[in-house]
């Protein structure tokens, strides 16, 4: 299946990082995500129901990256791919996550972290769902 949906940009207020002045100043992260699902029966039926909604996603992830502070943003990334992986028609997310006003005393113009993950065949999350239930189980 090679049908994509892709939403790119998606500018969130966040408090992340491993400093503490991250976590008090807070800055503005981007968001990345594409979808791989079936959108035969959305195009067929012309449906907003047959597919994934678009701006419903985009204000779950945004209210992740709005939500509780993480040192890393690879662990904001593995977040956000569950919350795309969590409508079963999903079976697959890129996720990108942005940083651009990470604090390094270099010049640079973005620090990014990018992760794909698979919905398992029984319809599960895979990677993604891994990772919650280690930090569930530490916590």
């Amino acid at each position: 299946m090679t049908d994509l949906i892709t939403l790119t940009g998606l500018r969130v207020f966040g408090r992340h990082g491993v400093f503490d002045f991250e976590r008090e100043n807070g800055q503005e992260f981007v968001i990345d995500v594409t979808l791989r699902l079936d959108l035969a029966a959305a195009a067929v039926s012309d449906d907003v129901l047959d597919t994934v909604h678009y701006g419903e996603l985009a204000e779950a992830l945004a209210a992740i990256v709005a939500g509780e502070p993480v040192n890393l943003i690879e662990t904001l990334a593995e977040r956000l791919a569950a919350a795309a992986l969590a409508d079963p028609r999903v079976q697959w997310c890129r996720i990108t996550v942005h940083k651009p006003q990470a604090p390094i005393e270099q010049a640079f113009a973005d620090v990014a972290v990018t992760i794909e993950r698979t919905q398992s065949a029984d319809g599960t999350r895979g990677a993604a769902d891994d990772v919650r239930s280690a930090e569930e189980k530490t916590a």
